[in-house]
């Protein structure tokens, strides 16, 4: 089916009493407007990709000084940057409250609030052009969800009844209804309904300012492709579709993962694909993997998605000195197969908190890990369901653990996600979360792992070889690097092989396993608990070449190795 066809029968799923007489009109629009798409789009670039997290201006200020900072991330050994919010917004949430969606935040480029498009794209697109020269593609965040209450289709909603952006949004006089969606915010919001002020209110699953869009309106749908499209003109690599589980509403249902909301993923996909394919789209929906990998469909949803319920385990394991979890997560009754085009991309942090909601965790789990790594009340996030802190923080500022949290990250599964600062094992930022805490009226922890680079004294702290940051950095760049070179580890098979610890007789505490892929085999062992561990050689009859140790001897005589406390080491097998 070519993709017209695809984009009617999605149109006709969604809409079934509305005539397609619209959605024509805007593909022959399209078709005006579509550049030539040659075949190097057509890469799965992102099986390959390290990608790296930042917020533009606490980065490095505005897109000029990110361009100042890209041979810093270059060298670094990411090849992708995912740029957190960078749209319009009045950034009562990070950003993801945006205002408008084809505008990027003034501060961002360096203009005064009433610039003009060509001012933004050449800004913007000078950015894309020095990225693309050296080989970093770039996909940002869109948030299609919900908008923020200062968007003009919202301004415009909210002034009566029958204002014809009404419709953009879901009204009621009854806030009983969609009663089955769970309270997302829980500890921050009460309601998922918020009062207009007058007897009607309008629904949200986020803040209480960040109104839902009304995807059961057709114009909805084709206002934001019209958005994607915009970018994706410029040059943009791809997006992240934030929080997409919660698309399409329907009284009585948890409004959540509905099959119209796939329908809406498959069209995105469809229209992205019809006019550039290639175009990258991440799915962010923290669901339970057998649910995840619904939104990469058959192949015709996201290129890509998180895989959420592994980030925890990796902590659960460091805890626990018991690589159990991991596998247990990773096996196929847990982790369904993907498509062959498809991705997962894995991570230690991002710019939210690690999350405990129970969609991915047990009780049991979420206790263990809150009760391990909630150092402080302060980081404690939606009453116990999260812990809000940075990834040097949460390990105690151990750069052996936090070196060992990689190597789980950076071999098991997938394209990592490197959150900006975490390579130089950057702090919490107690200035950042109270300054946030003054703009938005919100206790949101999360602003503890976000705030700014201070550049002049990061670049003296990586001159002191005894300093923590200068530790930290070099053995994240260096394990980046190495990675870089070998595709399997994006690409390959993972099997997990038992390792039995000669000095305890455990196997638990070590977590080893092969890498495949075509004629690329690769060993990686990892030791999980406070102690050293001595082991066999694997593979005796091979030759290992070591990719990259830590905490890593062999003894010759004897055939055996060692690692040390949270050692860990990567063979690439000859």
């Amino acid at each position: 089916m070519n993709p017209e066809q695809l984009l009617l029968q999605y149109w006709k799923e969604l809409y079934p009493g509305e005539s397609d007489h619209r959605l024509i009109e805007f593909l022959e629009h399209l078709n005006i407007e579509r550049p030539d798409t040659g075949t190097g789009n057509r890469s799965d670039w992102y099986k390959d990709a390290v990608v790296y997290s930042l917020y533009v201006d606490l980065f490095n200020n505005d897109f000029d000084g990110l361009i100042n900072k890209l041979d810093y991330l270059q060298e670094l050994g990411v090849d992708c940057l995912w740029l957190l919010p960078i749209l319009d917004s009045p950034m009562r949430d990070a950003g993801f409250d945006i205002r408008n969606y084809d505008r990027i935040r003034a501060d961002l480029l360096g203009l005064e609030e009433d610039f003009n498009k060509s001012e933004q794209e050449n800004i913007f697109g000078r950015f894309l052009e020095e990225a693309h020269k050296r080989n970093l593609r770039v996909i940002f965040d869109v948030a299609i969800n919900h908008c923020s209450d200062e968007h003009p289709w919202f301004v415009e909603a909210r002034k009566s009844e029958d204002n014809p952006y009404r419709d953009y949004y879901i009204w009621n006089r009854d806030t009983s209804k969609y009663g089955d969606a769970r309270l997302l915010f829980k500890g921050i919001e009460d309601s998922n309904w918020e009062s207009n002020g007058d007897d009607w209110y309008y629904f949200h699953r986020f803040f209480n300012f960040q109104p839902d869009l009304n995807y059961r309106n057709p114009e909805v749908l084709l206002e934001m492709s019209k958005n994607l499209l915009y970018w994706q003109k410029m040059g943009v690599d791809g997006f992240r579709a934030d929080a997409i589980p919660y698309l399409w509403k329907d009284d009585g249902t948890s409004c959540e993962n509905l099959p119209k909301t796939h329908t809406i993923v498959k069209f995105f996909r469809a229209m992205l694909d019809y006019v550039k394919p290639g175009t990258l789209l991440l799915a962010e929906a923290c669901q339970k993997p057998n649910e995840v990998v619904k939104y990469l469909g058959d192949g015709d949803e996201c290129h890509a998605a998180y895989h959420f319920p592994l980030m925890p385990m990796m902590f659960k394991a460091i805890a626990a000195g018991d690589g159990t979890a991991v596998k247990n997560t990773l096996n196929p009754s847990v982790t369904p197969e993907i498509p062959e085009n498809a991705q997962w991309f894995t991570f230690l942090r991002v710019h939210d908190e690690l999350s405990l909601e129970l969609v991915y965790v047990s009780e049991e789990d979420r206790k263990f890990i809150h009760d391990n790594y909630c150092l402080k009340p302060e980081w404690d996030f939606r009453v116990g369901e999260g812990v809000s802190a940075r990834l040097s923080e949460l390990m105690q500022r151990d750069e052996r653990k936090i070196a060992l949290a990689y190597s789980l990250m950076l071999t098991l599964v997938g394209s990592p996600v490197v959150y900006y600062g975490d390579e130089f094992g950057k702090l919490n930022d107690e200035k950042y979360y109270a300054e946030q805490i003054q703009l938005t009226g919100k206790d949101d922890t999360r602003f503890l792992v976000r705030g700014r680079i201070e550049w002049k004294k990061l670049e003296d702290n990586l001159m002191d070889e005894e300093n923590f940051h200068f530790k930290v950095y070099h053995t994240i760049k260096e394990m980046l690097n190495t990675r870089k070179k070998y595709k399997v580890f994006g690409r390959g098979s993972t099997e997990f092989i038992e390792t039995p610890d000669l000095l305890s007789e455990k196997s638990s505490g070590l977590l080893s396993y092969f890498r495949k892929y075509d004629d690329v085999k690769i060993l990686i062992v990892n030791n999980l608990t406070n102690n050293p561990v001595q082991f066999n050689n694997h593979l005796p009859q091979n030759d290992l070449a070591l990719l990259y140790p830590k905490g890593f001897t062999m003894d010759e005589g004897n055939n055996t190795m060692h690692l040390e406390p949270h050692g860990f080491a990567w063979f690439l097998v000859l």
